[in-house]
């Protein structure tokens, strides 16, 4: 019997620990998971059982005797760190450019034409906290219904706008016009809509947040699997990061534990493909806002999904976990981290207790997972398949 389906779950931002270049990135020395094991409220049985700390490089707890599940260490090849570039890269796809950031906010060029086809006017346009941006320019963006443009040190264009100024809708449209704009030398890995909602000083952004990206540049592992006749479900950022490109099914969310919650859903349904799920409240809720405990706490809440998910597998599922790069609580900024990211890999197919070592991409779970299903293609990456099936 072979592979049906696979279940890719990335824990945005789970990072183990900083890449060899992480220097050149100003994150020398951060490490996400050795962050949060500190924490009291930090529990992964399942995620140790299947070899979390068997994993090369990871010091912060001492591995279990046998893992359950086959692990490895998985290296960034793309030159970022950031969810778009991680989430191609996973799917096969490295990208040896890193996408264009503005630490000193964005040219005349793009603004102008944003200002002439939006009919708005733009405050702040510079790198910001997404909830500081609000606090600081909301009033005044009420009272002129000038846009808040913004960035960080991801590649990133933020339109933030009050949902009683600006409809939801109205500003997807904008950042639709954005995305247009924003191409070439200004080719933004993501437009991201943020409407919020409240009166001074205690303005909340919404759940409506909605990313607009770039297509990927090249064939990925969602695309090839659809060629091939293959289900292809998304759950929560997924169909953005992807621009909707290889996705045949997809479901938004409001948090982890819903995400989680509509994969052990979909795991009743008969497909036979994969199944793609981002859990972006690690990164988003936690990591940017150096919040330490809530990070082991979402961890832990994730690991007793993971159980339920474990106790539901079929004899033909496999269930894979990874990340797209590191936010580190506990180190200085909010930023992103260069980190390497864990592989945790289990089912009744897979090996128990085999370390794949630490891989040189990524792209090596696109290769793996097409390779479950039979599929040979030359996406980037190398299948590590062959060492841990049964």
């Amino acid at each position: 019997m072979s592979v049906k389906r696979v279940f890719l779950i990335v824990l945005d931002s789970y990072g183990i620990g900083s890449l060899p270049d992480a220097g050149k990135f100003g994150d020398e020395g951060a490490n996400t998971l050795a962050s949060i094991v500190k924490s009291s409220k930090y529990s992964t049985p399942n995620m140790e059982k299947m070899g979390l700390f068997n994993i090369d490089g990871v010091t912060c707890r001492e591995g279990v005797q046998q893992p359950i599940g086959s692990y490895g260490r998985m290296r960034e090849a793309s030159m970022g760190k950031d969810t778009t570039i991680g989430h191609w890269e996973i799917a096969g796809v490295v990208s040896p450019k890193p996408m264009p950031v503005y630490p000193e906010g964005f040219p005349e060029e793009v603004l102008k034409p944003f200002r002439e086809q939006t009919g708005r006017g733009v405050l702040c346009n510079k790198p910001y906290s997404g909830t500081e941006v609000i606090r600081d320019y909301g009033e005044e963006h009420i009272k002129t219904g000038d846009l808040i443009v913004y960035t960080s040190a991801d590649s990133v264009f933020q339109i933030a706008a009050h949902e009683e100024v600006v409809p939801v809708e109205q500003l997807y449209e904008y950042c639709r016009i954005a995305r247009k704009i924003l191409c070439g030398e200004h080719a933004v890995g993501r437009v991201i809509a943020r409407p919020f909602i409240g009166q001074a000083p205690n303005f909340e952004r919404t759940r409506r947040r909605h990313d607009f990206s770039l297509l990927p540049p090249k064939k990925t592992m969602l695309v090839s699997l659809q060629e091939h006749g293959f289900d292809t479900y998304g759950v929560g950022k997924i169909y953005d990061i992807f621009a909707g490109q290889g996705i045949a099914r997809t479901t938004s969310i409001q948090n982890n534990e819903d995400g989680m919650e509509k994969t052990i859903a979909w795991m009743e349904e008969d497909f036979t493909g994969l199944c793609f799920v981002n859990l972006v409240d690690f990164d988003m809720v936690y990591g940017h806002r150096n919040d330490i405990d809530g990070y082991a706490a979402a961890a832990t809440l994730f690991d007793r999904q993971l159980g339920e998910m474990m106790g539901k597998l079929k004899d033909d599922d496999v269930v894979l976990i990874t990340a797209d790069h590191g936010c580190d609580p506990g180190f200085p900024g909010t930023d992103h981290s260069r980190e390497h990211t864990p592989m945790l890999l289990y089912g009744k197919h897979v090996r128990q207790g085999v370390s794949v070592g630490t891989r040189n991409s990524f792209a090596d779970i696109a290769a793996t997972v097409l390779d479950m299903f039979g599929i040979k293609e030359t996406l980037d990456g190398e299948s590590f398949w062959d060492e841990v099936k049964c």
